[in-house]
């Protein structure tokens, strides 16, 4: 069975595999298709994600959901070998792998294009990805709360100045979107004013949104002037670095908000295959969507969408090439599927040629523009058909009732202004209260505290063992005595000249140094006494042998016996 593997699940790739589902024939091909992210973005939906108006979720649409016949990848495709049919795949956990296809689709889509400007990576925020379009929101609400406690200054000021860079349709769109979303938080913040927020435009050319006629683009120019927007036209950004925007007229604005839409570039994964690309990065194709090189089509390869350098036989676009957009992209993925089923079958591809049926942009709520031909025109009706245009556009039915269901519910109770910064940084709760071992320094100090603590039991035990060697010592000088007595006296008496045992001296001494040591530990001396006595059996066979000083008395004077033994 033929394999297809499809590099990239943009518009392009999306597309592919979605068209593919329905024409192939059961076990005519199996499809594969490989993207870092397990979802498409609707891009068109990104201004609208940063100012709140479309839910994120809902303009992004799941690789997994929708295409079920289509083996999903979540990984990077690192290298094409085309000579050998294979692809390195890259996932973010784990060991690279390599696969095989007999035809491989290359829609890996454009990237954001930069230039070496300082302060630009450290500091700006592209619109490319559904992420970047969250934080914009997420930020710009977060920086409305703290600009409401600040007096006015410098650092207030800041958080309320946005700056784009990049005058297509993205960067208009956004700065209008944006626009849009200050106005309307004004009302939540009495402390702020129209007057307090700041934006600007930065466009290297001397017009904004080449897709549009001039006529149109110069009334969206009068609209945001309208609107408080600073427009510099025929200005370079020079530097970003701190968020100090420099310009080129000489003109230096802070802001806490750098954007940039300055244009994109073809998706860099093409430079690591040996499909011939053109002299800006992009894949070479011909009008049937088949990698071309200097010999000619180069079968099992093909390209579609931002990525690809697709032929416009319609006379337009951009030096002769498709302009990147989604309009041309969706349409030759829908193109390229049926030429790949087409070829499969032996039959003839055919040429893509689609003429742009026009353009449109949202502004901001209510403010559009609307560009067909040599007619074009701004305003709510402008809007309202870019509106109309892309949720329908959007692709699958349940994605399209979830943005009109956005739209409808804003219309009715307004747009949610409730900001999720804390998302970027989600454990930063947990970790502020989360207990941890303590480090070795404070264990170090402690040991002087518990020594100090130690020391009474440990002065106790010394005394206790004082006492034990004091009794030994005092049962080792009974034991010769003991030994003699044995010796003279049968039955275990005494002869009547032996004197009182010297025991009781001895023990006396014993308890008076065990006193003098441990004055606390009396009950504790007694018990090492007795300890003690247990470890010398000598002392006990001669406490059995030697006689009591009361016998000895006895014997001395019977006058003095116990009258209970008479």
């Amino acid at each position: 069975m033929p394999q297809i593997l499809i590099v990239g699940g943009g518009y392009a790739g999306f597309y592919t595999a979605w068209k593919l589902e329905k024409q192939l024939r059961r076990g005519e091909a199996m499809v594969t298709l490989v993207d870092p992210l397990p979802y498409m973005t609707y891009q068109p939906f990104l201004p609208e994600v940063a100012a709140g108006s479309v839910e994120s979720r809902h303009a992004v649409v799941s690789l997994r959901r929708h295409l079920r016949k289509t083996t999903i990848i979540t990984a990077a495709v690192s290298h094409i070998d085309h000579a050998t049919k294979t692809a390195t795949i890259t996932p973010a956990e784990g060991e690279p792998w390599t696969m095989t296809y007999d035809h491989v689709v290359v829609t890996a889509g454009a990237v954001t294009r930069t230039f070496p400007i300082p302060g630009v990576a450290d500091n700006a925020i592209g619109l490319k990805t559904i992420e970047e379009a969250t934080n914009l929101r997420d930020r710009m609400l977060a920086n409305f709360d703290r600009a409401a406690n600040l007096p006015a200054g410098p650092e207030r000021d800041r958080l309320l100045t946005v700056v784009v860079v990049g005058g297509g349709f993205n960067g208009i769109e956004v700065l209008g979107e944006l626009r849009s979303l200050a106005s309307s938080l004004i009302k939540y913040y009495p402390q702020i004013s129209f007057d307090d927020t700041q934006f600007h435009l930065v466009e290297a050319m001397s017009r904004i949104m080449p897709e549009v006629s001039l006529k149109t683009a110069e009334k969206v120019v009068q609209q945001y002037i309208q609107r408080g927007v600073q427009m510099h036209l025929d200005t370079q950004l020079t530097s970003a670095v701190d968020g100090v925007v420099e310009m080129s007229s000489g003109l230096t604005v802070e802001t806490d908000m750098i954007i940039w839409s300055a244009g994109v570039m073809a998706n860099p994964v093409v430079k690591n295959t040996d499909l011939p690309l053109d002299d800006r990065g992009r894949l070479r194709v011909q009008p049937d969507l088949r990698v071309v090189g200097d010999d000619g089509v180069i079968e099992g390869a093909w390209g579609a969408g931002d990525v690809a350098a697709v032929p416009d036989l319609t006379g337009g676009g951009v030096g002769g090439y498709c302009v990147p957009n989604a309009q041309h992209a969706v349409r030759q993925a829908k193109r390229l599927s049926k030429n790949l089923v087409a070829l499969l079958r032996g039959e003839v591809p055919v040429e893509y040629k689609h003429k742009g049926l026009g353009a449109v942009a949202g502004l901001g709520v209510g403010h559009g523009a609307f560009q067909s031909g040599k007619f074009g025109f701004t305003g709510p009706l402008a809007w309202i058909a870019h509106r109309g245009y892309h949720g329908l556009a959007v692709p699958t039915v349940e994605r399209k009732m979830r943005v009109f269901g956005n739209w409808l519910f804003n219309f009715l109770a307004t747009r949610d202004i409730v900001g999720l910064e804390a998302i970027q940084t989600p454990r930063a709760a947990f970790e502020a209260v989360a207990a941890r071992p303590k480090p070795a320094a404070e264990k170090t100090a402690e040991k002087p505290a518990e020594k100090a603590a130690e020391k009474p039991s440990s002065e106790s035990t010394a005394a206790k063992a004082d006492t034990e060697k004091v009794a030994v010592t005092a049962a080792a000088a009974n034991a010769p005595a003991a030994k003699a007595s044995s010796g003279k006296a049968p039955s275990g008496k005494a002869p009547s000249g032996t004197a009182p045992a010297k025991k009781a001296p001895a023990a006396k001494a014993a308890t008076a140094t065990a006193s003098a040591k441990a004055p606390p530990s009396k009950a504790a001396a007694s018990r090492a006494a007795a300890t003690a006595a247990k470890k010398a059996p000598d002392t006990k066979e001669t406490s059995k042998e030697t006689p009591s000083a009361a016998d000895s008395a006895e014997k001395a004077d019977p006058s003095k016996a116990d009258p209970s033994k008479a």
